[in-house]
């Protein structure tokens, strides 16, 4: 089915595209979520029409996911489940699970705006993405444990892995450093045309009158 977008859509594509999707992704979700037309000509006709009102529409939309956004900032999902000695979930951990809990924090969200590729079955901290709007897209830490002891000691953990991890790429790069700047240096040198003067040899010294040295005086007076 060919449809126009009344706002962008992931990789589909961008507000006023033409593009062809299959027929139940069309009736299931865009048509009735307002997010596309039907391509008809008088529907193209009347895009054209409303397209600056629809293009100020979705501003004010990215203006309020934006808001959003910015209360979610430092948000952290803590969810208590019963799991197995291994840490497998008697269950799982769904979207609705993660937006239920960001709305007892007043944060509105609904459950198609968490984006999960799979319910979360085991403890840990799962970095979870959030789509307020196509062009507003955040990351929500949820923390999923068996007590909050358990929720906390897997914080300072993943805290300590983080450090470790800077620490670990500051010493790469500082050792990554360091022939680029012998590298450069080299290359000043090459460029400022200076050479490493050579040791002149004896024949030479003695053309130039340079003095001999002091061992060599004395050998020649022993000879005499």
């Amino acid at each position: 089915m060919q449809l126009i977008l009344l706002e962008r859509i992931g990789k589909l594509g961008q507000i006023g595209d033409i593009v062809t999707v299959k027929d139940g992704y069309a009736r299931n979700f865009l048509l009735p979520k307002k997010k596309a037309l039907r391509a008809t000509e008088a529907n193209k006709i009347y895009f054209e029409q409303q397209r600056k009102s629809i293009e100020a529409r979705n501003a004010e939309q990215i203006k309020a996911a934006e808001k959003v956004a910015k209360q979610t900032q430092g948000a952290k999902v803590i969810l208590l489940r019963q799991a197995g000695e291994t840490g497998q979930l008697y269950g799982s951990v769904t979207s609705r699970d993660i937006a239920v809990e960001l709305r007892k924090q007043k944060i509105q969200v609904r459950r198609g705006n968490i984006i999960l590729d799979s319910p979360i079955k085991e403890i840990g901290i799962a970095k979870v993405k959030v789509s307020l709007h196509a062009d507003v897209i955040i990351e929500v830490d949820v923390n999923v444990a068996r007590s909050a002891e358990e929720a906390q000691a897997q914080v300072i953990t993943a805290v300590k892995l983080f450090e470790s991890k800077e620490l670990a790429e500051a010493a790469e790069a500082a050792l990554s450093d360091e022939p680029a700047e012998e590298e450069a240096a080299e290359e000043a040198g090459e460029e400022a045309g200076e050479e490493v003067p050579e040791e002149a040899s004896e024949e030479e010294s003695k053309e130039k009158g340079e003095p001999e040295d002091a061992s060599e005086k004395e050998a020649g007076k022993a000879k005499k």
